[in-house]
């Protein structure tokens, strides 16, 4: 995956001598034959459109299509409009790029409406938190690019439901791109993870939005946002309260790293913590960590933007600040720590990508 290696992209047309599938299979191996001929490192174009002018009228049937153990970069390009599925890219599956071929990333859309609570169609129980995504990524190397993904789960229409955490995308492997996207959802919107505790899960988010209100970026990654807007959004109720951030870090690893950004959202003022420390399953031993710096706090967030969660305190973790700007910044105080310039040094974003460029190919 040399970023300055030649890359060739083949867009293969409908084909009927063959099945989807088999055509799939059949792009592939020419294009791995042709990199191996070549020197070059081969790609493909897998499409996808609702109207039948694809290779596929929806997602999951395109990425069902990839091959397991592929090592090329497939792209799946997704014609404008609104696909309501579930999408999962098995670990399998690597360098699988999802993306949007309109000329918005509010033009293709994958939508679905799950909670942690809602029961499965077999009967088997309920899908628990990250189970409810709309859309699941599990393989390294997954980027997505151009597109919207959305959890539309009504909370007001399901009060009686126990269990309203409901994922729009959830990531678990490293080295993860999201380019130009919206995430969208309430509560736990967006869950960027690791295939497990003890694995390294870094993740690079550019160029987007993710609104939600409760908890809506959180898990064990380690993660930089940059360049992008987190949008606060009213609870089902109407009525503004929440949290942005819920990271569940090991204490070896960063966290999460806000930088160059804005939060903002049509909610009231003083409402929103910028984070709380999540110690999934209640293990003392992790670390969780949170870094807001150089980015636009808009009036929502608290004076006091961190809080304890489930009888853990955000002082014995990490969590900090360094030169916000915005209504919602604050002075250095013991309810505010603010990194120093040397501490800062050390928390730039090639810090928490740790050798790894991101990049298309």
């Amino acid at each position: 995956m040399a970023a300055n290696g030649r890359r060739t992209e083949l867009r293969t047309g409908p084909r009927r001598a063959l099945t989807a599938g088999a055509a799939a299979v059949v792009a592939v191996a020419t294009l791995q034959a042709f990199g191996a001929a070549s020197g070059a490192a081969a790609a493909t174009t897998l499409t996808v459109a609702k109207d039948g002018s694809g290779q596929y009228t929806t997602v999951q049937a395109a990425v069902n299509a990839i091959p397991a153990g592929n090592t090329t970069r497939t792209v799946v390009s997704i014609g404008p409009g609104t696909y309501r599925e579930l999408v999962k890219i098995p670990s399998s599956k690597k360098n699988v790029t999802l993306q949007g071929s309109g000329s918005s990333r509010k033009d293709t859309v994958i939508v679905y409406g799950n909670a942690a609570g809602t029961q499965k169609p077999d009967g088997s129980g309920t899908y628990g938190t990250s189970g409810s995504a709309t859309v699941a990524a599990e393989a390294d190397g997954f980027q997505a690019r151009n597109l919207t993904i959305t959890n539309d789960f009504d909370e007001g229409a399901n009060q009686s439901l126990s269990g309203h955490q409901a994922v729009a995308l959830r990531t678990a492997a490293d080295k993860v791109v999201l380019d130009s996207v919206i995430v969208n959802g309430d509560q736990d919107t967006l869950l960027l993870d690791t295939a497990s505790k003890a694995t390294l899960g870094r993740v690079h988010v550019t160029n987007s939005y993710v609104v939600g209100n409760v908890d809506f970026i959180f898990g064990r990654a380690t993660a930089v946002i940059d360049k992008s807007v987190i949008t606060l959004k009213k609870r089902w109720d109407g009525s503004s309260a929440g949290y942005i951030t819920a990271p569940s870090t090991a204490a070896d690893r960063k966290g999460f790293l806000v930088i160059n950004s804005t939060v903002n959202g049509d909610v009231s003022a003083s409402s929103f913590h910028l984070g709380r420390p999540w110690h999934a399953g209640g293990d003392a031993t992790l670390d969780p960590m949170a870094t807001f710096r150089n980015t636009t706090l808009g009036a929502a967030v608290k004076p006091a933007p961190w809080t304890d969660m489930s009888g853990f305190s955000w002082k014995d973790d990490r969590f900090a600040e360094y030169r916000n700007t915005g209504p919602g910044s604050g002075a250095a105080s013991s309810d505010r720590p603010q990194l120093t310039d040397a501490q800062a040094a050390q928390q730039e974003t090639a810090d928490w990508l740790a050798g790894w460029t991101p990049s298309a190919s």
